[in-house]
């Protein structure tokens, strides 16, 4: 691929992932305020957050596959379609079932974006730009992390001209921090009209990464059937980072899944204060991916990264489960982001430098495992909150120190080697 074409593609790529980014963080601050507007609990909320990233558990390997055997340009632009059409759905549900069931569809169909979109990376980038390149787009990523949670709060306040058999449809509630009416059906709306605009531009102007011949090679590949590929990543040199990436995502699951919930009911948060607050976070993710883990990741290694970024997520969960007034509910998560921001592109960088061929695969089979703590995460959490509202957080500080535990007992005291098993046998669905 020509510079100028990489060029164009990396952008793209990136207003892709921005995209993917905004529908799921434009979630995120309405999420715990639909539980409260159709009068559900928090295991609720767990299992209709669960529903989507178990979707995407399940389906990331078949995109992941697909894009191998197909390329890349078309499935990403499956995911950016199948955004188009959940979110309509979301905006329109009139109850729980509803809402739970797009938001699954939305799990369907959104998990082909980002595995097809992190290979794409690998397929343009050589080893020792890959941290960078995933740095890159998790940047992206980040930004979609500031403005999503940020519209999906300003625009429930937002009064929109709709036509009238529309009006029905919408779900307005109260605003607990304001005692103001809200719509919390336009932000998703106003998601899945930037993913219709992005489709057009990722189909004139994206170049396919994947030639033909690379393409034969993955559809003449033997494939194991799903749960054995999965069983098999956790095996040999690679499975300790399969693992990994699943206990980070579970960790993370345990603060997203019911932040919002417990700032609105304990601290008095309305969508638009818990949007800002994220939107914050957002933008420490930025700065960090964007800028800061390139250098460190040169001069300190992937290891040693990921040993630090663990230990500043414990405080930060420590710091959140002991809050007692919102300034210090607020710095613990800005706390506890710092040290997450960093973990998952170093888990993923390692992942692609140990996958030979088939980085669709690969990347894949990386966000299986994170979606399955993404989805495993929520369900504890909810059921966690409905006991005592900071037990998801203790929960999330003991499943990091353990996986600092975890990491320690693999990495040793090497910090910037990743170990080499010396029974390697041939990968298992591309992986090590």
């Amino acid at each position: 691929m020509k510079p100028e074409q990489q060029k164009t593609a990396k952008i793209l790529l990136a207003a892709s992932l921005v995209i993917v980014m905004l529908g799921f963080g434009i979630a995120l601050p309405l999420m715990s305020f639909y539980i409260i507007h159709f009068k559900a609990s928090g295991s609720a909320l767990g299992l209709m957050m669960s529903l989507y990233s178990l979707m995407q558990f399940l389906f990331a390997p078949m995109w992941g596959r697909l894009s191998d055997r197909i390329g890349r340009k078309p499935v990403l632009l499956t995911g950016i379609f199948g955004y188009f059409l959940a979110f309509i759905l979301q905006g329109l549900s009139q109850d729980i079932v509803q809402f739970t069931l797009s938001r699954t569809l939305a799990g369907v169909l959104s998990s082909a974006a980002l595995p097809t979109a992190m290979a794409y990376i690998a397929d343009i980038t050589t080893p020792d730009d890959r941290s960078k390149g995933v740095g890159l787009m998790g940047a992206s990523m980040g930004l979609g992390m500031i403005f999503g949670p940020m519209l999906g709060g300003l625009l429930t306040g937002i009064s929109l001209p709709l036509p009238g058999w529309l009006t029905p449809l919408l779900q307005v509630t109260t605003d607990p921090s304001t005692g103001k009416l809200i719509n919390l059906s336009i932000p998703f709306f106003a998601s899945a009209l930037l993913a219709l605009l992005a489709a057009p531009f990722i189909h004139l102007f994206l170049p396919e990464s994947l030639p033909a011949e690379a393409r034969k090679h993955h559809v003449d590949a033997k494939r194991d059937p799903f749960f054995r590929s999965l069983a098999a990543g956790l095996k040999g040199p690679s499975g300790f980072l399969m693992a990994m990436a699943f206990l980070l995502a579970f960790a993370l699951a345990n603060m997203e899944s019911v932040f919002s919930l417990y700032g609105g009911q304990h601290f008095s948060m309305g969508p638009s204060e818990v949007g800002l607050l994220m939107g914050g976070l957002g933008l420490v993710s930025v700065i960090e991916q964007g800028i800061v883990i390139g250098p460190l990741t040169r001069r300190f290694g992937e290891t040693r990264i990921i040993k630090g970024g663990l230990l500043v997520g414990i405080l930060g969960f420590i710091g959140m489960a002991l809050a007692s007034v919102k300034p210090m509910l607020i710095i613990s998560a800005l706390v506890f982001n710092m040290g997450n921001v960093l973990l998952a592109p170093s888990v993923t960088s390692l992942i692609s430098k140990r996958a030979r061929g088939g980085q669709g695969t690969a990347m894949g089979m990386n966000n299986s495992f994170q979606a399955l703590g993404r989805g495993i995460g929520p369900l504890w959490a909810g059921f966690a909150y409905d006991m005592t509202a900071t037990l998801s957080f203790w929960t999330g500080a003991l499943v990091q120190l353990l996986a600092l535990v975890y990491a320690f007992k693999v990495f040793g005291s090497s910090f910037n080697t990743l170990p080499v098993d010396p029974t390697e046998a041939a990968p298992a669905s591309g992986l090590d």
